[in-house]
C-alpha cells in the first residue's frame, strides 16, 4: 500500500520512501548554501595547564586547612568527623568519577584538617618529623615523575590491574590487622616498629608511587584524547589522593627510626 503522506508519496527502486516535496528555487538553494552549518556546542579540551591549576587548588586547600588545624590545635574532636566526611566524599568522587569541584575541594578541606591534627601529634612526639615527611614526599613525587617523564617505565593495563588489586589487598590487611589488635597487642604487627612493620610501610610507600605513575599516565592520555576540561578536576583529585597516601606512609615510616626524646 502506498503511503498517504504527500511528502513520502513515491517509493524508490528498492522500495524505500523518497522525498517528493517541492523543488527549491535557485534563491532558496543559495540561501541554504550560505547558511552556517549546525555544530553542537562543545566543551574546551583539557590541557596540562588545567591539571596543574586544579592540582594547585586542591593541594592548596589541603595544605591551608592542615596549617590552620595545626595552628589552632583543633584536636580529634573536629579532625575525626572531618576525616569521616572526607572519606565519604573521596569514595563518592572515586566510584562516580565525579568532576564536581565542590566534592573534590571538600575532600581536600576535610582531609587537610585531619592531616593537620595528625601531623601536630607526630611532631609533638618526634620533633622535626613533619618536615622530613614533607621532604620525603616531594622526593618521592619528583623521582616518580622523572621515571615517567624519561620513559624509564610506563604503566600498562596489566600493571594498572596489579596496582588496584594490591591496594585492595593492602586495605584488607590493614582491616584484619586492626581487628586483630583488639585481641592481641599490635595485631599482626603491620603497624608496629618491627621488621614486618618496616617491610609493610615500604610496600605502602611503593604502592603510593605506583599510583602516581598511573595518575601521570591518565593525565597524559586524557590530554592526548582531548577529554573535556572539567576532567582536570578528577585528575587533580587523583594526584592529591596519591600524595596524601604517600605523606602519611612516609610519616609513619620515619617515626620508626626517629628518637622521641
Amino acid at each position: 500500500m502506498e503511503s498517504k503522506n504527500p511528502i513520502f508519496s513515491r517509493r524508490g527502486a528498492a522500495g524505500q520512501q523518497t522525498w517528493t516535496g517541492p523543488t527549491p528555487s535557485a534563491r532558496e538553494l543559495n540561501d541554504m548554501y550560505a547558511a552556517p552549518s549546525y555544530a553542537p556546542p562543545s566543551e574546551r579540551a583539557m590541557t596540562m595547564d588545567d591539571v596543574v591549576m586544579r592540582g594547585f587548588m586542591t593541594l592548596g586547600t589541603l595544605v591551608v586547612s592542615a596549617a590552620l588545624a595545626w595552628y589552632f590545635n583543633v584536636g580529634w574532636g573536629l579532625a575525626a568527623p572531618a576525616m569521616i566526611v572526607g572519606l565519604i566524599l573521596g569514595l563518592i568522587v572515586s566510584f562516580k568519577q565525579s568532576t564536581n569541584p565542590a566534592l573534590i575541594l571538600g575532600y581536600s578541606l576535610c582531609y587537610g584538617i585531619a592531616i593537620g591534627v595528625l601531623s601536630h601529634m607526630y611532631e609533638t612526639v618526634y620533633n622535626g618529623i613533619v618536615l622530613q615527611a614533607v621532604l620525603g614526599t616531594m622526593v618521592a613525587f619528583g623521582g616518580t615523575l622523572a621515571v615517567y617523564a624519561l620513559k624509564i617505565f610506563r604503566p600498562t593495563p596489566k600493571f594498572a590491574k596489579f596496582v588496584v588489586a594490591a591496594a585492595f589487598g593492602a586495605i584488607g590487611l590493614m582491616l584484619i590487622n586492626w581487628i586483630a589488635s583488639i585481641f592481641v597487642s599490635g595485631g599482626l604487627g603491620l603497624r608496629t616498629d618491627s621488621p614486618i612493620g618496616w617491610i609493610f610501610s615500604i610496600g605502602m610507600i611503593l604502592l603510593g608511587c605506583f599510583f602516581l605513575l598511573l595518575d601521570f599516565s591518565e593525565i597524559e592520555q586524557g590530554v592526548r584524547a582531548g577529554v573535556p576540561e572539567r576532567y582536570s578536576w578528577l585528575m587533580a583529585f587523583g594526584l592529591t589522593l596519591s600524595l596524601v597516601w604517600l605523606y602519611l606512609e612516609i610519616l609513619r615510616f620515619i617515626s620508626y627510626f626517629t628518637n622521641n626524646d
